[in-house]
């Protein structure tokens, strides 16, 4: 009986040694385009949230800075964003004698830091929930876990603990967009009438810029309603070319439309169709490209990141111009002047004029992801095949956001001065960005 139960613990021993075996190949594979995937389902929060394009580049930033900070000890080469990013002093290091697995440290940081900046906590807890599951049917060694998601929890309170300072919850307080009789300045437009989104998203810290102004365009062409002014020359130039528009205009404009809530009516009743935001469009195109590549966990962080952070200090900068300008748009001078019952392609998002916020978010876009990828990188961008619209292709970033600027030509939505000072906007944010940020 002795020797029979001795022969029975040790199987148990065995049973449990095997259920615990660290699977480090088969975890390898279950984090492959991993943070992709991970940034996809937080869109899908951020789209049914309905956050407004400044407040989704945010969350994109913080979520994907600290995936990095969590996976970054993979590659001794890799620098922390430590002392990079304005007022980010400190975060804390892997403890000496512990061993942790780096990808799911940076998941559980990802999440945490996404479920506490999104309105759907379930929904991100029910994702990070189901991650740890599968992590655990794979197999893992239950200490390198423990370490693993512990580390991951404390970077995310500290990427928090930093962006509770970065005045967002201080904005709220301050004074909503007073509405002028100055025909000049911005108000509120059809069909929806919505006040000002975001009047003071200037007061939001920047990541990496030293001011929200740093790289101000300069104000737009003086407001003028006289036929022969080159104000009047500019609405014109968007009033004719809606009305002539191409269906190859047309494509591009529905393509680049990223309205987060576009409302329609039919008779007395009104729906809402949400769609992704300029920002998250290009995170997607980013996701793609790092599929693509096959790029490993470091690297797929690394630019998620920084791709990130640059179009959050992008919007920053386009809206401190969009509210010092204030200036009205396109709809509402060309039905106060030249034709009442004109209406453009896209509907006109509740916000002043100029900059365009295309034009700058894509251009910074772009200028980061062409010192990751280089100059001449082809890519299909099929981040609108969900929305129902086909992918499109080019030969560059730089391609991609020169039509992303433009196509708010051909939705009516933006003057040209707006669109090309965007585009020197967003490339000079862009460039900072980067050249402060890249690991050498």
């Amino acid at each position: 009986m002795k020797q029979l139960s001795s022969i029975l613990i040790l199987c148990l021993v065995l049973l449990v040694s095997c259920g615990t075996k660290h699977n480090q190949e088969g975890l390898d594979a279950y984090f492959e385009g991993g943070l992709s995937n991970y940034n996809r389902q937080l869109t899908n929060v951020i789209v049914a949230d309905i956050f407004t394009p400044p407040v989704a580049s945010r969350i994109y930033a913080y979520s994907n800075v600290a995936a990095y900070e969590g996976i970054r000890f993979a590659d001794a080469s890799k620098e922390s964003l430590v002392s990079k990013l304005n007022d980010l002093d400190k975060l804390s290091e892997p403890e000496a004698g512990k061993k942790y697995y780096y990808p799911l440290v940076s998941a559980v940081a990802f999440m945490n830091v996404g479920k506490a900046l999104v309105f759907d906590l379930d929904k991100v807890e029910a994702i990070k929930s189901s991650m740890l599951t599968e992590v655990k049917d794979i197999g893992i060694d239950e200490a390198v876990y423990q370490n693993s998601v512990s580390f991951g929890e404390k970077l995310a309170t500290e990427i928090l603990s930093w962006a509770a300072k970065d005045g967002y919850l201080r904005r709220t307080a301050l004074p909503r967009y007073s509405v002028s009789d100055d025909a000049g300045r911005w108000r509120p437009t059809p069909p929806d009438y919505m006040e000002a989104i975001e009047p003071h998203w200037n007061t939001i810290r920047p990541f990496v810029l030293e001011s929200a102004g740093q790289f101000d365009p300069g104000l737009p062409t003086a407001f003028n309603v006289e036929k022969d002014s080159k104000f009047y020359e500019e609405a014109v130039e968007v009033y004719e070319t809606v009305n002539k528009l191409d269906d190859k205009q047309l494509e591009v404009a529905k393509f680049w439309d990223c309205n987060p809530n576009i409302s329609h009516t039919k008779g007395h009743v009104m729906y809402f169709q949400q769609q992704i935001s300029p920002g998250g469009h290009w995170m997607h195109i980013a996701a793609q490209v790092l599929e693509e590549e096959k790029a490993d966990g470091v690297t797929a962080a690394e630019t998620m990141s920084l791709l990130g952070v640059t179009i959050a200090d992008a919007f920053i900068s386009c809206w401190d111009q969009k509210y010092k300008s204030s200036l009205t748009r396109p709809e509402t001078y060309i039905n106060n002047y030249i034709d009442q019952d004109w209406e453009p392609i896209l509907q006109t998002p509740a916000f002043p004029e100029h900059t365009s916020g295309h034009s700058v978010a894509s251009s910074a876009a772009a200028a980061a992801l062409t010192e990751l990828f280089g100059e001449n990188y082809a890519f299909v961008d099929a981040t609108e095949v969900p929305y129902g619209l086909p992918p499109r292709s080019f030969q560059s970033f730089w391609q991609a956001a020169e039509e992303a600027a433009i196509s708010r030509l051909y939705g009516g939505i933006h003057y040209r001065p707006a669109i090309e000072l965007g585009v020197a906007q967003g490339k000079a944010v862009g460039g900072f960005v980067i050249k402060r940020l890249k690991s050498d």
